[in-house]
């Protein structure tokens, strides 16, 4: 593709506006008329029309439109296109400053050289120098082959402004279309990860490589698609149905967050009563401490308008992580969740609320845990899978996290899992329970089997025996009376009154100061 300043003879000069007027019309046009006609077949948007449907109308400011690579190997210096593949700069999402890139499959397939890596990098460390969001829109066919190691130099350069922005600006990946090999690496180290049902992958190696070395059979959708990485490996937060839902749930998204780490979230005013009492809770938490029931059910009705952003729906469901307010004021929740696994933690939960605690702590966001755990899940999958470790870094998490830390125990809270959860011991600010609230060593039936075993061993009726016995623990221990007793618990509430506590308690917390040693970092058990 000839430079736009090249004449054809006889033909006379372009003055300068005429300049730039063609050098935009060659750079707008991306990879070609039939190139973008291919890309929207495949029920895609070009890199520019996600831009402009991601930001604020007329809010886009572009940066290195003209960039081009400096390859001349296998004939490259033909194959010039202004912008070189990605489309890079600044917006205003929702009236707030945030940085984008987003790769462009009609040029080169999208592939990273050394001068599309540095448009890239440009972008992130002004992101981090203006203290605003960036967002990674990714459909890619990998490294320029043709540049060679020039290209491995440029993903290197981006994986590490990447470690460098982290727990800096909010790093935000939306996976679009194909992205393989090293590339992955880099949405791996951003905070959210979104991904495009039936156009988006990720995987290390592919289907044809693994079935060459491990004589494996499958699809590329199976190995790396949309479902895969949010239900299986929980790669992915985030599964929408196509770029436009992709886009808008991160402007949502986005609207929780601050635009950096020094500053709060933004307070966003609502109608819904700050005061106000949720009758229908009283009725959630089944009597039966075995009977499950659903988190969401407080959630929902408890959150500023009943409106909550789950974050990784679909993976580690024992456990429920996501976005809301109280009273205008971002929250991060954890919940565990009774519907699922009894809300047993096990290894990809402790993960999947690990990760979302530290980020709420990187941001300024305060933490909300409502718990619900008989403990961690037994079996030998956990302990061979290091489930020691794995649980280690969700108590590191919340022992770590400086942000104000209100816990509400709704039932059960037993044993270590009592501590994980954001227990008084690990510095939670504002701890609450339900009259329903269990707060032991373990439960009831476990905890006579061992302390009573003589006497019911003994007893000739063994049944009525253990009965009395776990009748009589359950009144003396099984409740949140003696935790409140010794100040573990601040209150106890009616379920009721649960959105106005939360509120208070924030509204108390909202000049908290907290800090950790000393220290370059910690060592998280990883």
């Amino acid at each position: 593709m000839k430079s736009s300043s090249d004449q054809h003879p006889g033909k006379p000069a372009l003055s300068p506006a005429e300049t730039l007027e063609e050098r935009n019309r060659r750079a707008l046009a991306g990879g070609g008329e039939e190139r973008i006609r291919k890309h929207h077949e495949a029920g895609k948007l070009t890199a520019r029309e996600r831009v402009d449907a991601f930001f604020d109308s007329g809010s886009f400011v572009e940066l290195d439109r003209f960039v081009t690579h400096r390859c001349t190997d296998f004939d490259m210096q033909k194959q010039k296109y202004p912008g070189d593949g990605v489309v890079t700069g600044y917006g205003k999402v929702n009236g707030r400053q945030v940085f984008v890139y987003a790769q462009d499959f009609t040029v080169l397939g999208g592939s990273l050289g050394n001068a599309c890596a540095a448009k890239i990098c440009k972008v992130m460390e002004m992101a981090m120098k203006v203290g605003a969001p960036i967002i990674g829109m990714n459909d890619s066919g990998g490294a320029r082959i043709q540049e060679g190691v020039f290209s491995l130099a440029g993903y290197a350069d981006i994986f590490l402004r990447n470690t460098m922005a982290s727990g800096v600006v909010p790093q935000i990946s939306a996976i679009m279309g194909p992205c393989a090999g090293g590339a992955v690496y880099s949405p791996a180290i951003t905070d959210f990860i979104f991904m495009v049902e039936d156009s988006a992958y990720m995987f290390i190696t592919g289907p044809d490589v693994i079935k060459t070395v491990t004589h494996e059979q499958v699809s590329k959708e199976d190995l790396g698609g949309a479902q895969t990485h949010t239900a299986v490996s929980g790669v992915s937060h985030f599964a929408r149905s196509d770029d436009k839902a992709c886009l808008a749930t991160i402007r949502e998204l986005l609207s929780y967050l601050p635009s950096n780490n020094q500053e709060a979230p933004p307070i966003v005013p609502t109608a819904d009563p700050a005061d106000r009492d949720v009758p229908e809770l009283d009725a959630v938490v089944p009597t039966d401490p075995r009977k499950p029931y659903d988190i969401h059910d407080i959630i929902h009705t408890t959150v500023d308008d009943g409106h909550f952003l789950e974050v990784h729906a679909s993976y580690a469901m024992n456990i429920v992580v996501g976005f809301a307010r109280f009273g205008g004021r971002s929250v991060g929740i954890v919940a565990n969740q009774p519907a699922v696994l009894a809300g047993c933690l096990d290894i990809k939960a402790s993960i999947k609320a690990a990760r979302f605690v530290r980020f709420c702590d990187a941001f300024n966001i305060p933490l909300v845990s409502l718990v619900d755990v008989p403990g961690f899940l037994p079996g030998t999958d956990q302990e061979y899978g290091a489930i020691i470790t794995h649980g280690a870094k969700l108590i590191y998490a919340y022992a770590e996290a400086t942000v104000p830390k209100i816990t509400l125990i709704t039932r059960k809270a037993y044993g270590g899992a009592y501590i994980v959860m954001s227990s008084k011991h690990l510095r939670s600010d504002i701890n609450m329970a339900y009259p329903t609230a269990e707060i032991a060593v373990m439960g009831p039936e476990g905890a006579v089997n061992i302390v009573y075993r003589k006497e019911i061993d003994a007893a000739s009726d063994q049944v009525a025996a253990k009965q009395a016995f776990v009748d009589e623990y359950r009144s003396k221990f099984a409740n949140p009376y003696q935790a409140a007793e010794l100040g573990y618990i601040d209150a106890v509430i009616q379920p009721r009154q649960t959105r106005k506590r939360i509120i208070s308690a924030l509204d108390l917390l909202s000049t908290k100061r907290d800090q950790n040693p000393p220290r370059k970092h910690g060592s998280i058990p990883l």
